[in-house]
């Protein structure tokens, strides 16, 4: 039986500097294993059923807020527990859907995908899907570049945060704050359009009605549940998970752990970045059909402990961030 390896452990001696990454990229990966396993090629395609989810999901949120509204404020603190324990892992969910959305793996229509991401983003109360989606398809065509990979902290980012243990607890409570002002980095990525614009008005309109109508401890409950959904949380540790590897080797690593089951398979990273035309609900059936080229990669499986590891190591740091040159072939298949 193939076991996972542990994560890669990290040299405290090393200089305060990003580490290259030398090894193979996603795209040449991806063509060893589509000959080796020419079969993954039937995987790609799309799932009109991560519809019916986005529904479930967005319902859930939009019915426990109503319920907390009408409560009223003075919940405020069971609104924020229910938030981190629940809807926390609701809103994650969600975010996938955007993900997914974003690489058209839903629908047919770029229209129809692009709707179903508004609808998706609306238990986020703050407008960030359409922003997502053009920094994440740049993520993919300059993953581990600077200039156009907003997942890679400032220099300035990492030098503040550094060894620090209530430093790092702190970069997890704000990681939404950074992850904004990365944005300012990037070149040639459109932040702002005509579908940007409608993300603003769904968002903050959808938001208003329900103060409104509901109470406005129900925005408290859906802003806490987005909150706590990227930050400091188990669910935030997927940040640190991904491409802080620390390994030359290996730019990315994935999550096997229980929470894929309602994270919709986020922590497969590497299969997604090998073949991100295969939706959610086949990345597993890529693992199966091609253990020898996933079973060996740096992976965890337990965010959990990912996330007190990483706040509380010396060892652990934003400089185990992975990168790569500025003229380096694009690392997407």
């Amino acid at each position: 039986m193939t076991t996972i390896p542990q994560a890669v452990e990290f040299d405290v001696d090393r200089e305060e500097t990003f580490v290259p990454a030398l090894g193979e990229t996603h795209s040449t990966r991806a063509k060893a294993i589509l000959k080796a396993h020419p079969e993954i090629r039937q995987l790609i395609g799309r799932n009109p059923w991560t519809a019916a989810i986005t529904a479930a999901y967005v319902g859930t949120q939009l019915a426990v807020a109503v319920a907390f509204g009408w409560a009223g404020l003075s919940w405020w603190w069971l609104a924020l527990i229910v938030a981190y324990g629940f809807g926390a892992f609701l809103n994650h969910a969600l975010y996938v859907v955007v993900h997914d959305a974003t690489h058209n793996l839903i629908f047919r229509s770029r229209f129809a995908n692009r709707v179903l991401l508004l609808a998706a983003d609306v238990p986020q109360v703050l407008p960030g899907g359409m922003g997502f989606r053009a920094c994440h398809l740049a993520h993919h065509s300059h993953l581990g570049e600077m200039d156009g990979d907003t997942d890679i902290p400032h220099e300035w980012e990492a030098r503040l945060v550094g060894h620090s243990t209530w430093r790092k607890a702190l970069w997890f409570l704000f990681f939404p704050v950074f992850q904004v002002l990365r944005v300012t980095r990037v070149r040639g990525v459109a932040t702002f359009d005509a579908w940007t614009a409608a993300n603003y008005v769904v968002n903050f309109g959808a938001a208003a009605l329900i103060g409104w109508l509901a109470g406005w401890n129900a925005v408290l409950y859906l802003f806490a549940s987005f909150w706590f959904a990227i930050s400091l949380h188990p669910l935030g540790a997927r940040w640190v998970q991904e491409h802080f590897t620390g390994d030359e080797q290996h730019d990315t690593a994935n999550y096997y752990g229980p929470l894929n089951g309602i994270a919709l398979n986020i922590g497969y990273h590497n299969e997604h970045h090998d073949f991100p035309s295969i939706p959610w609900n086949r990345l597993p059936e890529v693992t199966r059909l091609a253990p020898e080229f996933y079973l060996t990669l740096p992976s965890h499986t337990s965010w959990t402990k990912l996330l007190i590891e990483f706040i509380t190591d010396p060892r652990h740091s934003l400089w185990t961030r992975t990168v790569r040159p500025e003229d380096g072939k694009p690392s997407h298949a």
